[in-house]
């Protein structure tokens, strides 16, 4: 395809993995019963995702509680009551709050990776989360014997390890999630919190050659969880010229639920540079009706319009389900909505004559 395209992350997981959870939780299904429910689901989520015509597919990050937290699986210290996300239909999400030192990873992406890879026919994508959202574990005070200081190089360092990873198992790039970073800036409008989390992920990136960072990107929106948003009714505007500031070589945007996206698009194209590839979002996850090929063929020809072709993609504005949880959306209306993104990319790709 001569238009790129990619799908975010999360698929809504099937019916009987959200049962296996249920029974694992509850103490009626062992870990072993628990993980062959999960790669099954790998397995037929990526077979249903090569069948749609994506040219990369990812795990739909169907063995992960979240999209945020899988790292944390296997901690012991941690506690409950930490940072609260609250959304726009009154419903919210708590991060736990780190208790004790040091911190390191109970989970990484890698072990979701290398199960996708064994049944993939197609590049995998791996999403990770971005450093800069798990700064957010460390509590407002301190810990006893732990600086946040000291956290936070722990945590870049852990991050580090995750992400070259990743791309050593063989991910064909590496995805991190910032849907926080709208979020900063309704929680702090000064955009102190925001500069703070583009300096500890550009930290990490900067580690990183520039034929890696060319396959590192970052991914912002504002939130998609039970058909509802976080940030949505933040100014995009204020976000992507901080956003453009981080290292990396691909930038996914949300824009089809955007109210304004020629606002944002013109921002886009201003801040963005040559070396920086813009994936737009086509797609709305929160939206249970299923775009039509043409009215994805007409987004991406706005998109063209301020983006130069040779740097523009298309994807999701979000991932369908990031908690496991997020029985909102079907998987059946997920899998249309990527087909309907794969074809209308297609289609405006030969409208554009390419």
């Amino acid at each position: 395809m001569s238009i790129p395209t990619e799908l975010m992350g999360s698929i809504p997981r099937p019916g009987y993995l959200l049962d296996g959870m249920a029974e694992h939780a509850g103490g009626r299904l062992d870990l072993a019963g628990l993980t062959q429910l999960q790669q099954r689901a790998v397995t037929e989520t990526i077979s249903r995702l090569e069948a749609t015509g994506s040219p990369v597919v990812v795990d739909g990050d169907q063995s992960k509680p979240s999209a945020y937290t899988y790292p944390l699986t296997g901690l012991d210290n941690l506690a409950p009551a930490g940072v609260t996300i609250p959304y726009a239909d009154g419903h919210t999400r708590q991060l736990p709050r780190l208790v004790s030192g040091p911190f390191q990873y109970g989970t990484s992406a890698q072990t979701y990776l290398r199960a996708a890879l064994k049944v993939a026919s197609r590049p995998v994508k791996q999403t990770v989360v971005a450093p800069s959202c798990l700064s957010l574990l460390y509590p407002a005070g301190s810990i006893s014997g732990y600086s946040r200081e000291t956290f936070l190089s722990d945590l870049a360092d852990e991050s580090e390890k995750e992400i070259r990873g990743c791309l050593a198992a063989g991910a064909a790039s590496v995805q991190l999630d910032y849907g926080h970073g709208r979020l900063s800036l309704k929680l702090s409008p000064s955009g102190e919190v925001l500069r703070d989390f583009i300096a500890l992920d550009n930290e990490v990136l900067s580690r990183f050659s520039a034929a890696d960072r060319a396959k590192i990107g970052v991914h912002t929106h504002p939130g998609a969880d039970q058909d509802s948003a976080h940030s949505l009714g933040v100014d995009y505007t204020e976000l992507l010229p901080e956003f453009f500031r981080l290292k990396a070589g691909t930038f996914y945007l949300q824009m089809a639920s955007e109210p304004e996206p020629e606002r944002a698009l013109k921002v886009a194209r201003d801040y963005s540079t040559d070396e920086q590839r813009l994936f737009i979002g086509v797609i709305d996850p929160i939206d249970p009706r299923v775009e039509s090929a043409e009215e994805v063929s007409e987004r991406v020809l706005e998109a063209a319009s301020y983006i130069p072709v040779q740097r523009l993609g298309t994807c999701d504005d979000a991932g369908f389900a990031p908690y496991a949880d997020d029985t909102s959306t079907s998987r059946e209306i997920a899998f249309a909505k990527i087909e309907a993104r794969v074809r209308g990319t297609r289609m405006a790709a030969e409208m554009l004559g390419l």
